[in-house]
C-alpha cells in the first residue's frame, strides 16, 4: 500500500516543495509539486548519544525499561537510537549486552553506546568515579562476541594506558571508537585519531577549553577530517555561538546533534538517578547533586533540530546534522537518515514552526 506525504522536502542542500511517496517499508520516490502546503518532511533524526527519556533509562540493563525509553524518543521523531550506557560495572556492561541484544534484533534500538568506563577521572563529569579504569581489550572482545553486533560506539579517553591499542582494536572489528571525557592533550587526541576514533563525544563537554597555546582535544576534533563531532543542541551545553562555530568549522557533514538524555527527559523537575549518583533536574537543566556538574540532559532531537535552526544553521545543514551524518557514522547510510528513494521510509513531519506533526518509521506511522 503507498502512501504520499505532502510538504516542504527537506534534502542534502536543499528544501524542495513536493511530496515523498512511500511503498510499504520503503520510499518508492520523492517529487517535486507546487501544491505541497506549509509541512516541513525531514528525515527521521538518528541520535548517536541517548541514555533515557520519559522516565525511563537505558542505564541500569532493565529491558522494559530501554523499550519505554527508545518509544518515548520514537514520538519525538528518533526512529534510529544507541541506548547509551555510563561509566558501569563490567559485569553491568554484559548484562546489558546480552539484554539488549533482542531489541536490536527488534529494530527498537540501533546498537549500544558505552560511554566509559575508559574515561579520564579528571573530566569525568557526571560520570561515576568509582568505575572509572583503563581500557581493556579482553572486556572490549567479550562484549563485541556477546553483542553479536550490537556494540555500535564507545567512547574512550585516548591519554589512558593502552587507550590506543583499545582505539586500534575497535576499529578493526567494526565498532566506531568515540573520543570523550578526556583530559589529552592537542598531540594526545591526534594519536586517537591516528588510531582509528571516528567520533568527538559532545565535543567542548568533558574535556579541557581549548586555548591558543594549548589547544587541546577541541580544536584537535573539530580540524580533523576523519571525526564527527557530536554537539549537545541545548542552549546549556553549548551557547549558541558555539554550536554554530562547530557546525560551521566542521561542516553538516561531520557534525551531528545528539541529546545525551537521561530518564528526565520530558518528565517534570525533581529529584533523579545516573549512574548510581543522584541528579537534580531544575528548569530543565539537570545536575549532580554532589558538585553541580551537569549530567546529561532532558532534550529530544526535535528540540535539539529547533535550536540548531534557531541558532542560525538553515533546515538542511540541522538535518543533515540530526539524520544522516549519524546515520553515516553508524554505517546505515544505505538504509536511513536521508529522503531519498531506496531507503526506509523514516521521517518527520513538522509544523512551520518545527513541532512534530507525525512520525513515520519502516512506512507506518506511529
Amino acid at each position: 500500500m503507498t502512501d504520499r506525504i505532502h510538504g516542504r522536502i527537506v534534502r542534502p542542500g536543499a528544501v524542495v516543495p513536493g511530496f515523498v511517496e512511500v511503498d510499504g517499508p520503503t520510499i518508492l520516490s520523492v517529487d517535486e509539486s507546487p501544491d505541497a502546503g506549509s509541512d516541513i518532511i525531514v528525515p527521521g533524526f538518528v541520535d548517536l548519544h541517548c541514555h533515557g527519556g520519559g522516565g525511563h533509562t537505558f542505564t541500569r540493563g532493565d529491558v522494559d525499561d530501554a523499550a519505554q525509553a527508545a518509544a518515548f524518543h520514537l514520538a519525538h521523531g528518533t526512529t534510529t537510537m544507541l541506548a547509551s550506557l555510563v561509566s558501569s560495572p563490567y559485569e553491568l556492561m554484559c548484562d546489558a549486552t546480552a539484554a539488549y541484544l533482542p531489541l536490536v534484533q527488534q529494530g527498537a534500538i540501533a546498537g549500544i553506546h558505552f560511554e566509559g568506563p575508559y574515561l579520564s577521572g579528571i573530566r569525568c563529569g557526571a560520570q561515576n568515579p568509582d568505575f572509572l579504569r583503563d581500557p581493556s581489550i579482553d572486556e572490549l572482545s567479550a562484549l563485541i562476541k556477546l553483542g553479536e553486533g550490537a556494540i555500535r560506539l564507545v567512547t574512550i579517553a585516548p591519554e589512558l594506558t593502552g587507550a590506543l591499542d583499545a582505539i586500534g582494536f575497535l576499529a578493526r572489528n567494526g565498532v566506531a571508537a568515540a573520543i570523550g571525557h578526556t583530559d589529552a592533550t592537542y598531540e594526545q587526541t591526534l594519536a586517537g585519531v591516528d588510531a582509528g576514533a571516528t567520533v568527538g563525544t559532545h565535543v567542548f563537554n568533558g574535556m579541557p577549553p581549548a586555548h591558543h597555546r594549548e589547544p587541546g582535544p577541541v580544536l584537535a576534533l573539530l580540524d580533523s577530517p576523519a571525526i564527527v563531532c557530536e554537539l549537545v543542541a541545548d542552549g546549556i551545553h553549548l551557547h549558541d555561538g558555539t554550536l554554530r562555530f562547530a557546525a560551521h568549522a566542521t561542516g553538516p557533514d561531520r557534525a551531528a546533534l545528539i541529546t545525551d538524555a537521561m530518564d528526565a527527559a520530558g518528565m517534570p523537575d525533581g529529584e533523579y538517578e545516573l549512574g548510581g549518583q543522584d541528579v537534580v533536574v531544575a528548569d530543565r537543566v539537570a545536575r549532580l547533586a554532589r558538585n553541580g556538574s551537569i549530567a546529561g540532559s532532558t532534550l529530544t532531537m526535535d528540540a535539539a533540530f529547533r535550536q540548531a535552526v534557531g541558532a542560525g544553521l538553515g533546515l538542511p545543514a540541522a538535518s543533515a546534522m540530526a539524520s544522516t551524518t549519524p546515520a553515516r557514522v553508524l554505517g546505515l547510510a544505505d538504509q536511513v537518515g536521508a529522503l531519498e528513494a531506496g531507503l526506509r521510509a523514516d521521517l518527520v513531519v513538522l509544523s512551520p514552526d518545527l513541532q512534530v506533526k507525525r512520525v513515520m518509521r519502516a512506512g507506518s506511522w506511529i
